[in-house]
């Protein structure tokens, strides 16, 4: 496992754009073409939405490269949680887009998501 960039950061609209960019920026390095370029970056967006919904207040989020690039996203400062609606369309736009998607629960909520494209 090669470990391509690791950040920490508050949940929030105002660091999506950031967040984005860098997310492609990696996605360039690990060889991605555009489509799946844009793919990875809609579900990191997802992601994160998905955890922010789950009441966290700030995530991790670290790409690797093993067997394709992976993206694993975690929750850090939990709060309350306050499930949306549109958390299905999440879940069917990870299933769909990404590779070996899996899930992780701390208490019955989730907690933890990651991802793989390529390879």
């Amino acid at each position: 496992m090669k470990e391509l960039l690791s950040l920490r950061f508050p949940l929030g609209n105002e660091g999506m754009t950031t967040v984005r960019l860098a997310t492609g920026g990696v996605c360039s390095q690990a060889g991605l073409d555009l489509d799946a370029s844009e793919d990875c970056k809609v579900c990191v967006t997802e992601s994160l939405l998905l955890l922010w919904h789950a009441g966290y207040g700030r995530a991790e989020l670290v790409f690797f490269e093993e067997n394709g690039l992976c993206a694993r996203i975690a929750g850090e400062e939990s709060g309350e949680g306050r499930a949306c609606a549109e958390d299905e369309i999440s879940f069917a736009l990870l299933g769909a887009l990404a590779s070996d998607v899996c899930t992780e629960k701390r208490e019955g909520r989730l907690s933890g998501i990651s991802f793989r494209f390529g390879k």
